[in-house]
């Protein structure tokens, strides 16, 4: 009877342990974002993103922070180059681009638990597209993203507020031309750890 009491404490123990270093949740917020290049407006336009997140303690100072993310960033193209894409966007000047977004971000506590700077890499996948086929089957842009983010986040309780700029890295552009395209942009999120 004893060991048993012994090991349950133990097990208890242990998961309190565990608990305390590591943190699950969810998140979702506005994406203020651009598509850089001479074919596109030189404005930001509103998107959204949702998904979750976990925090892994790694002593005193750093937190790593994976995360999910359902990305959608915005985008209108430029009157000139209307015309040019005409046959790529079906006449459609604005562009909407959904993303599978994978952050791992590095938080560096500067006030206690409160607030921390957070930068880190973010892989994005390709999901859906607001845009048509062009003719021969190709598609208008690529597959995946590759980004750095930068940012800060406040924490009260159990709530996360995030600031974030996230610039991208790859060309997303997937047409025959000389014109770099680079998304980039302003994340806004609150988060609830669970």
């Amino acid at each position: 009877m004893t060991t048993k009491l012994l090991l349950l404490f133990a097990v208890l123990l242990m998961t309190h342990a565990l608990m305390a270093q590591f943190h699950i949740g969810v998140k979702g917020g506005a994406n203020i974002t651009k598509v850089d290049g001479k074919s596109f407006t030189d404005e930001f336009r509103y998107g959204y993103h949702l998904g979750g997140f976990m925090e892994i303690r790694a002593g005193n100072k750093f937190v790593i922070q994976p995360e999910v993310l359902w990305n959608q960033y915005a985008t209108k193209l430029d009157s000139n180059y209307k015309n040019v894409y005409q046959d790529v966007f079906n006449g459609n000047a604005n562009v909407k681009l959904n993303y599978l977004s994978v952050p791992i971000l590095v938080h560096y506590k500067l006030v206690g638990s409160f607030l921390s700077l957070q930068a880190g890499p973010q892989f994005g996948i390709l999901i859906d597209q607001n845009r048509t086929l062009l003719q021969n089957g190709g598609d208008a842009f690529k597959k995946g993203d590759f980004s750095m983010l930068a940012g800060v986040q406040f924490k009260v309780l159990n709530f996360r507020l995030n600031a974030r700029y996230a610039i991208g890295l790859n060309d997303i552009g997937d047409l025959p031309n000389e014109d770099k395209w680079k998304n980039q942009g302003f994340q806004v999120s609150v988060g609830l750890a669970l």
